[in-house]
């Protein structure tokens, strides 16, 4: 088989080429996900990856975008990882940029001058799951990091050059953390000053903990009302200079798009709006397709 399935990507990379250069998460234990659940991780062989990567060439020999899955690609020895970029450049002579997920731990475990060389390179862009900034909330949901590392691995991302795509989960503290998730994870994200922001609602997984939580009663689901009052406690606080803002994950109630801070008080409007108009926000049945 070419890839090792199930494969994901982040929707911004929905026409690049992917290649598979880890397989499954190295952390592979938040309580919401079962993306990796069905794998066991590990980091392929140079040879594997050189045979990967003819593959790649055979099939998209023009590709200008490669996405390098699976989960956490930094778990790499930095070398390693390096030497994969170069061949890379090397094959792909119109290839423009290489982008992959990014764990916060990883981050941290890699040394300044490492996430330089690895940017050197050529990979430009990590995608990092901070999903929330609530100390409570990311320990239920076995994130692995506290907020202030959260924080740490998203400058460190930053200042060694790379383009800084986060993504947050609506809902992911219940209707008991709602209002410490949002107002911390807004601080959470204006302390690491993303490029990019996207929030995604939290759908439920078959066969994670946060399903049995939910069916013991122990976590309870946000309504879309309440989703659309956790968003605006969110974006109210945000102090951002210029990250792009995108809410366009099937996922979401309500589709939105801006600049933060440029556009925070038509964001703002346009959730306020919705939350008198019902008619904004997508049906249950057409959110989960």
């Amino acid at each position: 088989m070419v890839y090792v399935a199930p494969l994901y990507r982040p929707p911004s990379e929905a026409s690049s080429l992917i290649l598979q250069v880890t397989i499954g998460c190295s952390h592979n234990q938040c309580t919401f996900c079962y993306m990796y659940k069905t794998k066991k991780y590990r980091i392929k062989s140079l040879e594997e990856i050189k045979q990967h990567i003819q593959w790649g060439q055979s099939v998209y020999p023009h590709a200008r975008r490669i996405f390098l899955a699976d989960g956490n690609v930094l778990s790499m020895p930095t070398q390693d990882l390096i030497n994969v970029l170069h061949i890379l450049f090397e094959e792909f002579p119109y290839l423009e940029r290489v982008t992959a997920y990014a764990g916060p731990k990883d981050l941290l475990a890699k040394s300044d001058e490492e996430l330089a060389q690895i940017r050197q390179a050529g990979l430009s862009m990590l995608y990092l799951g901070v999903e929330s900034g609530s100390p409570k909330v990311l320990a239920n949901i076995q994130k692995g990091v506290t907020p202030e590392e959260m924080i740490l691995a998203g400058q460190k991302a930053r200042q060694a050059g790379f383009l800084l795509s986060c993504t947050i989960i609506l809902g992911i503290g219940g209707k008991e953390l709602t209002a410490e998730h949002a107002v911390e994870t807004a601080k959470v994200i204006s302390a690491m000053q993303p490029h990019y922001l996207g929030a995604l609602t939290l759908m439920i997984e078959e066969k994670t903990v946060l399903k049995t939580q939910i069916e013991s009663g122990e976590f309870q689901l946000l309504n879309p009302l309440e989703v659309i009052d956790e968003l605006i406690m969110m974006i109210e606080p945000m102090e951002l200079e210029n990250c792009v803002f995108r809410s366009n994950h099937a996922s979401n109630y309500l589709y939105l798009k801006g600049t933060l801070n440029k556009d925070k008080e038509k964001l703002l409007r346009t959730l306020k709006e919705a939350k008198n108009n019902s008619a904004m926000l997508a049906a249950e049945e057409s959110r989960l397709l």
